[in-house]
């Protein structure tokens, strides 16, 4: 097992470093597991960044806690949950997942992330007793992983809908922190369509940091888009939105936030946020898996009407940033996916 756990690992390209030290983790956190006292359920939380940098990633971890908590209240079976933060850096994803299965020492692996089902599938089949359950991500036909996927179409065309009525240019953006499924065929789309229906022939511009953390490109990135004439941009970047911030206040245009409440990171900059309740479906997603109820190697899909998708109308920064005649049409437009659901 470990030489196929090798084999993986140097298979990526790591520089030789973080091979050597992913190598010595492997060994080290293999020769110390124990066989799990099945009187409990062991689970892992594994954050792809940090927690401190993203409060989607913070919501995860205190869900899967709050659900322990509440499981243990009442069942004689136990559970106890470990977090287990792997940083910004993509290309060392694979390989810290890997070693976090080779421990043995975990029911599930609890995550968040549309990349990590691909990145998980090689460590599925190495250990192929592992069960995963990702947030924000889709999975099919793996009966090991399931997972919880928001529905973006309507989060992303509420956001565009407000950057498309609030742009004075007709040009709107998205900056990304890599190109993926949900991306390419749902976040971008449906954003472009809102702006959009919400003003006609207003147009997205559409480009890619490369990584989930490099500020100073998404800086430039900002810097780029703005000299073209967009004026509203969504930033769905991780660590990197900083650097959209930092460039957007420099040059007076603003953003449109996803996934949590993001107005006070920049009062009168940021004049939306569509926010995922990913505390709550992390819980509920816990407790079915405690409570046996996970559909394993499906995809569970919630959305705006489910309670799981909000459009932040009551926050006293989003009053003074927006208009009320923008905020009508955009009550309007709540109201009407309100009712269609």
């Amino acid at each position: 097992m470990k030489s196929a756990v090798l084999k993986y690992i140097f298979s990526k390209k790591i520089p030789a470093i973080l091979v050597s030290l992913a190598v010595i983790n492997l060994f080290v956190l293999s020769s110390c597991s124990a066989k799990k006292d099945k009187s409990e359920y062991s689970i892992a939380v594994y954050i792809p960044g940090i927690m401190a940098d993203s409060a989607i990633y913070a919501n995860l971890a205190e869900g899967v806690k709050e659900a322990v908590q509440e499981y243990n209240a009442v069942s004689e079976k136990k559970a106890s949950v470990t977090v287990s933060e792997a940083g910004t850096n993509q290309a060392e994803w694979g390989t810290k997942l890997t070693a976090l299965a080779a421990t043995k020492k975990f029911d599930v692996i609890i995550s968040s992330n549309p990349s990590l089902p691909e990145i998980a599938e090689p460590v599925s089949r190495m250990f192929p007793e592992q069960k995963f359950i990702f947030l924000d991500a889709a999975v099919s036909g793996n009966k090991n992983m399931a997972a919880v996927s928001y529905n973006q179409k309507e989060q992303a065309y509420l956001s565009g809908y407000i950057a498309g009525l609030f742009s004075k240019t007709k040009r709107v953006g998205l900056i990304a922190a890599q190109e993926y499924p949900v991306m390419n065929e749902v976040l971008m789309p449906y954003f472009a369509k809102g702006a959009s229906d919400a003003v006609p022939e207003t147009v997205c511009d559409f480009r890619i940091v490369g990584n989930w953390y490099d500020a100073s490109k998404g800086a430039e990135i900002t810097k780029a888009m703005a000299s073209s004439g967009t004026d509203v941009i969504l930033p769905i970047c991780g660590g990197a939105s900083r650097g959209v911030i930092s460039a957007a206040k420099e040059l007076g245009i603003h953003l449109v936030w996803f996934d949590e409440n993001a107005f006070s990171k920049a009062p009168g900059t940021i004049i939306s946020s569509c926010l995922v309740l990913q505390k709550k479906a992390a819980k509920e997603t816990a407790l079915d898996y405690l409570n046996g109820k996970i559909l394993w190697g499906q995809t569970r899909t919630v959305g705006f009407s489910d309670g799981y998708i909000e459009f932040v109308r009551d926050d006293p920064l989003y009053e003074s940033s927006v208009s009320p005649s923008i905020r009508e049409k955009m009550d309007v437009l709540i109201e009407s996916l309100s009712e269609s659901n």
